[in-house]
C-alpha cells in the first residue's frame, strides 16, 4: 500500500523529471523527497523510475501508475467538497416519481425549478401509478412522488401541487360538440363510454362514478393511461372522462366539455414524501418552495 503523500511525490518527481525541482515545487528538501519515492516503489513493489545522476525518467510502470496516482489525488481533494455539498443538500440524487397525466401538466415546470435552484442534484425520474409510488416511498427507493390522492398522512408529508376540472373528451364531429351548455347524465345515455381501469386507474375511476353515473354497459374499454384514453376518442371509438390538461397533449379531433354538476378542480396532485426522509437535497427543495407546508 502507499500514501496519499506518497502519491503526491510522485507526481511532482514524475512531471518535473528532477529531485531538486520536485522538492521546491512541494516545499520540502530532497533527502527526505527520495525516501517517499523510495517506500512507494517498495509498497507496491514496482521500479517506477529510472534515474542517475544525470537525469531522471519513468519506466512503463512509472507511466501506467503516474495516470492512476493523479485520477487518485484528484478524487481524494475532492471528497471533501463532494461530501459537504452533499450534506448541505447542494448536490446528490433526488428520485421522483411521477403519473404519466403528471407528466403533461406539472413536471416540466418542477424540473426547471430544480435546475435552477439545486443545479449540481442529479434527478432520477420514475414514471409510476400512485400505489406504486407510495410503495417506493416506504421502501425508501424513492425521495418525492407526484401522486394522486388518498395516501396516510400519518406517513407522508404533502403539499397540493395542482388542481384542475375533470371535463369529457369526445371526438371533434360527435354530437355532443352541438350543445351549448355543460354535459349531463341524460346527454350520455347510450353513448359509447371509454372508462379508467378500476386498479390501475383507480383514482379517476372513482372520481368519475362518484360524480357522473356510469351505466357500465356504455362501457366500450377500459384502459390505464389518459393519452390511451384521448387517442381512442379521437379515432372515434367513444367519449371519456379526463383532466382538462389532457388538452396539452395536442392530439387532434378531440373536443373537451364542461360537465354538469360537477365541482371544479376535483382533479388534484400532491407532492408527497416520507416523514422520515433523510435526503438534504429534498429538504432543500422543500424549503426553497412552497411544498413543505402541510404537515
Amino acid at each position: 500500500m502507499f500514501t496519499l503523500d506518497q502519491a503526491r511525490s510522485f507526481i511532482a518527481v514524475a512531471e518535473e523529471l528532477h529531485f531538486g525541482r520536485a522538492a521546491e515545487r512541494l516545499n520540502m528538501t530532497q533527502p527526505p523527497l527520495s525516501r517517499q519515492i523510495q517506500k512507494l516503489e517498495r509498497g507496491i513493489q514496482v521500479e517506477l523510475l529510472d534515474r542517475n545522476n544525470r537525469k531522471v525518467v519513468l519506466t512503463p510502470a512509472g507511466h501506467a501508475f503516474l495516470a492512476e496516482a493523479r485520477k487518485l489525488v484528484v478524487t481524494a481533494e475532492r471528497a471533501p467538497a463532494t461530501a459537504r455539498n452533499i450534506a448541505a443538500g447542494r448536490a446528490g440524487v433526488l428520485r421522483i416519481g411521477f403519473t404519466a397525466a403528471s407528466g403533461f401538466s406539472l413536471l416540466g415546470p418542477l424540473l426547471t425549478q430544480i435546475s435552477e435552484t439545486l443545479p449540481d442534484v442529479d434527478v432520477d425520474l420514475r414514471e409510476l401509478v400512485t400505489g406504486e409510488q407510495v410503495k417506493s416511498l416506504l421502501e425508501g427507493d424513492l425521495d418525492l412522488g407526484l401522486a394522486r390522492p388518498p395516501f396516510d398522512t400519518g406517513t407522508f408529508k404533502s403539499q397540493l401541487l395542482f388542481s384542475e376540472n375533470l371535463v369529457l373528451a369526445v371526438p371533434a364531429d360527435h354530437p355532443l360538440n352541438a350543445l351549448k351548455r355543460a354535459v349531463t347524465e341524460a346527454d350520455l345515455k347510450d353513448v359509447p363510454l371509454i372508462m379508467h381501469s378500476p386498479t390501475t386507474a383507480r383514482y379517476f375511476y372513482d372520481l368519475a362514478v362518484r360524480h357522473m353515473p356510469i351505466a357500465h354497459g356504455n362501457v366500450v374499454h377500459t384502459v390505464s393511461q389518459i393519452l390511451t384514453m384521448v387517442a381512442l376518442v379521437s379515432a372515434g371509438h367513444g367519449v371519456a372522462f379526463v383532466p382538462e390538461s389532457a388538452q396539452l397533449l395536442g392530439i387532434d379531433g378531440v373536443s373537451y366539455l364542461r360537465l354538469a354538476d360537477v365541482d371544479a378542480d376535483i382533479v388534484e396532485l400532491h407532492a408527497i414524501w416520507s416523514r422520515d426522509s433523510r435526503n438534504p437535497a429534498l429538504h432543500r427543495l422543500l424549503e426553497g418552495s412552497s411544498m413543505g407546508v402541510r404537515d
